[in-house]
Parts: C-alpha cells; sequence; structure tokens
C-alpha cells in the first residue's frame, strides 16, 4: 500500500487568507485489498459488461456495499438524448436508496473500460454530478462512505465522499 497527498491551495481574495486542502488518498494493487473489497472490485468491474455506451464507448459499473451487508450495483446507461442518460454511481446509490432507504453504504467501488474493452490504466475518478449525489446518499446514511476506484495501475481508497469533494455543498448551506 503507498499513500499520496493531494494538495490544494484556495486563496480568498477578499481577505487575501489562504486555505490548504490536504487529501489523503491510499494506493493499493488489487492483492493487497482484504477479500471484502476484492469482491466488490470484482462486482464493480462485471457491472461494467452491463452498460449502455454506444455513444461514449465508455462503460462504467459501480458496486455499493451496504451496512446491512447487501451489494446493490449498477452501471451507466446512456441514451440519444444526452443529458438522459445516468451514470454508474448514480444507478447504484438511486437503487440502493429506494430499495434501503434506512440502510447506510458503507463503501462505493468503481470501474470503467476504454472502447477497445480494456479496464482504464488509472483509476477513474466520478463526475460532479455523482459526487454530489454521493454526498447525500453519505449524509442519508449518517456515516462514512468508502471510496474505492478501481484502475489496473492501482486502486485508490478515499475515507468519505468530502476527499473526492472538498468545499462541498451541503443543505446546511441552504439555511438562513
Amino acid at each position: 500500500m503507498q499513500s499520496l497527498l493531494y494538495i490544494c491551495n484556495i486563496k480568498d481574495t477578499e481577505t487575501m487568507k489562504e486555505r490548504k486542502i490536504e487529501i489523503p488518498v491510499k494506493v493499493y494493487t488489487y492483492d493487497e485489498l482484504n477479500e471484502g473489497d476484492r469482491q466488490l472490485i470484482d462486482r464493480a468491474k462485471e457491472m461494467t459488461y452491463h452498460s449502455y455506451a454506444p455513444y461514449s464507448r465508455f462503460s462504467v459499473g459501480a458496486a455499493a456495499l451496504l451496512a446491512n451487508g447487501e451489494t446493490v450495483c449498477g452501471s451507466n446507461q446512456e441514451n440519444a438524448a444526452y443529458p438522459s442518460g445516468l451514470c454508474a454511481e448514480r444507478t447504484t446509490l438511486f437503487y440502493a436508496n429506494s430499495r434501503y432507504p434506512d440502510v447506510a453504504v458503507k463503501a462505493l467501488a468503481i470501474a470503467a473500460r476504454n472502447e477497445s474493452g480494456k479496464f482504464v490504466q488509472s483509476p477513474c475518478s466520478p463526475c460532479g454530478a455523482c459526487r454530489q449525489v454521493m454526498l447525500e446518499s453519505q449524509a442519508r446514511g449518517g456515516e462514512p462512505m468508502r471510496i474505492l476506484l478501481y484502475g489496473t495501475s492501482g486502486i485508490y481508497e478515499l475515507s468519505c465522499v468530502e476527499d473526492l469533494l472538498p468545499l462541498c455543498f451541503t443543505a446546511a448551506d441552504m439555511e438562513v
């Protein structure tokens, strides 16, 4: 296991203050993962074969481990009428939250294959819309959701959704 540390500096031009955000990322090989995480990654990889991606030819699969021990999965589903399709992360989380509304998502694994059918080398990171849905799902469950991003060069583990979405927008931001 290796560790990465992503550092982002943000400057506030009104007060000229600078804020440093550090995001720890653990990097594993597949063999270094525990059995449960390997199974979750395998399910996400398997779901890429259920993807409907005739336009992008980029197949994504996701698998969510729930607090009750259940695993639910999804894949991206495209549509000629963009943006009517849906990403794998959202199909998975929407299903999990509708089927098990009071059960937290403990971990979410994401894998992707390119148009040649090979799994991507660098771990595939969720789009902004998926990150926001992941954040809401985590808040709904009331506990951190671990994120596993699969790539043939390594698997990134993030301890919670905020690590994917620093300075995130939450329900608290709408309060007066």
